[in-house]
């Protein structure tokens, strides 16, 4: 989950955030890859964008977010892999305790 979110943070999740109007609907710009420097891209903001975005994926499978194309591949595979590696670390940890 860790590789998942720094992955996140700095490809997955768009340039820009939705603009909220007054008449309830939002300026959802196509998601466009940020661009700059890593120290640009990798804030506290965006780190916990990318978390609630990881969390919402893996837990409840829906992260509802916009995401870029990197985001979208990046959350799939998530869903993929992560569910696998927590199942082959819970029996690594039942073998470990049967001994």
């Amino acid at each position: 989950m860790i590789v998942t979110v720094a992955v996140t943070v700095l490809w997955g999740l768009p340039a820009d955030d939705p603009k909220p109007q007054i008449t309830l609907t939002a300026d959802t710009p196509d998601p466009a890859n940020p661009t700059g420097s890593w120290t640009r891209r990798v804030t506290t903001e965006r780190f916990e964008k990318a978390l609630r975005v990881v969390i919402n994926s893996v837990v409840f499978r829906s992260s509802g977010q916009n995401l870029t194309t990197a985001g979208t591949y990046t959350e799939t595979t998530s869903r993929l892999a992560e569910p696998v590696l927590l199942g082959l670390a819970v029996l690594a940890v039942r073998s470990r305790i049967k001994r």
